[in-house]
């Protein structure tokens, strides 16, 4: 009897034990889920995960014609969409070795526009497959090569005339005759003016990367270097009669040339870099510099003041040649400034009004009556 009372003592015990094992441990479960969920109500609303959008890369196939004979070139495939006209010009290089990039000329069409290297061969594609028609643009230089070519020229040329070598002018009557003081002026402007074009050229203007055919760097030097041997002729010659109003006429006309050389000079630098909102999008504005005023009155300042400065190189040496080469030079830079004023009234027409293109107050009504076109155009 003594026996089973223990043994149902231990078993209940045995039963209490338990029970209170299973307490805390639901106590410990309780906590655990209490801790859980605050540290899930702190931390906010679940945020799913992104999904992975697994873009597919679409190709194009390039097939380039001879414009000329029609027949086919080459095939390029696996040509991707972001790729430019640049990078095809690269791997037509590399299918045919004998056409260099700058060579190359690509086109939609047959005598159509020649599309331009920074163009995206999807903004021109019509289709997966893309026909192109090559030309070939013959033999290429690089625009700064052009320009240090046409300015070094003159520079050298000149000074050889005004040393007076013995195989251009006669040595006794070289000897014979003393040089009058404006032959000095005349060398040191002209100096002036084709050192400040090369370091101009060198440091200031930001040239095109892009590449002009082998003639035009030909007709531009013949150009130059041809009428800078006439004018240096002339004026380095023993014979050279100096101006007719003597030295008032050469004092002004000097301080003319070296006004507009300044203002060539402050111009170029102002059209180099950007304005003060960081692009090139808006007209130039002038600034306290006095030399920028003239964009007050002219689209193209800077071709005002080159002709300036030839008009004063006129008036100090009284020569011919120079203006034959002032005038032909006037009829040039006209044309490209009423080219540079049409785009500029197509941008900037607020920036335009009552402005010329390159003679201040000359052209005013043709300038008006196209702003009136155009804003009859717009209403």
């Amino acid at each position: 009897m003594f026996k089973r009372t223990n043994s149902l003592a231990s078993e209940r015990k045995r039963e209490l034990f338990s029970q209170g094992t299973k307490r805390s441990i639901l106590k410990n479960e309780m906590r655990n889920f209490h801790s859980l969920s605050q540290l899930v109500i702190s931390a906010g609303p679940l945020k799913s995960m992104p999904a992975v959008k697994h873009l597919k890369t679409s190709y194009f196939e390039i097939e380039i014609f001879d414009a000329q004979t029609r027949k086919q070139i080459c095939i390029m495939d696996k040509v991707m969409q972001t790729s430019t006209i640049h990078d095809v010009k690269q791997k037509f290089h590399k299918a045919c070795p004998k056409w260099y990039p700058s060579r190359v000329g690509l086109q939609l069409e047959c005598g159509g526009p020649f599309l331009k290297d920074y163009i995206t061969i999807q903004s021109v594609a019509p289709s997966s497959i893309i026909t192109l028609y090559f030309t070939d643009l013959g033999q290429q230089v690089c625009w700064t090569t052009v320009f240090l070519a046409e300015y070094t020229g003159p520079l050298l040329i000149y000074l050889l005339f005004y040393l007076r070598m013995p195989y251009i002018y006669d040595v006794k009557e070289s000897s014979r005759r003393l040089r009058h003081p404006v032959v000095h002026l005349a060398c040191f402007c002209h100096c002036i003016h084709y050192v400040r074009h090369l370091l101009e050229t060198l440091f200031v203007h930001k040239v095109s990367s892009g590449h002009t055919p082998l003639k035009n760097l030909i007709k531009g030097c013949a150009f130059y270097w041809g009428f800078t041997s006439w004018i240096a002729y002339y004026i380095n010659h023993p014979r050279y009669t100096p101006p007719s109003f003597g030295n008032r006429q050469v004092t002004l006309s000097t301080i003319n040339f070296l006004i507009c050389e300044a203002g060539n000079h402050f111009i170029n630098v102002m059209l180099s870099h950007p304005n003060h909102t960081g692009t090139n999008a808006c007209f130039p504005s002038p600034n306290y510099n006095p030399f920028t005023w003239m964009f007050f009155l002219v689209s193209c300042p800077n071709y005002t003041y080159e002709i300036g400065s030839w008009i004063s190189f006129t008036v100090m040496t009284q020569t011919l040649p120079v203006g034959i080469f002032t005038l032909l030079m006037s009829i040039q830079m006209s044309l490209w400034a009423q080219k540079k004023h049409k785009v500029y009234l197509k941008k900037f027409n607020s920036y335009m009004y009552r402005k010329s293109a390159m003679i201040p107050f000359i052209l005013l009504e043709h300038v008006c009556c196209v702003s009136a076109c155009e804003y009859a155009h717009i209403f």
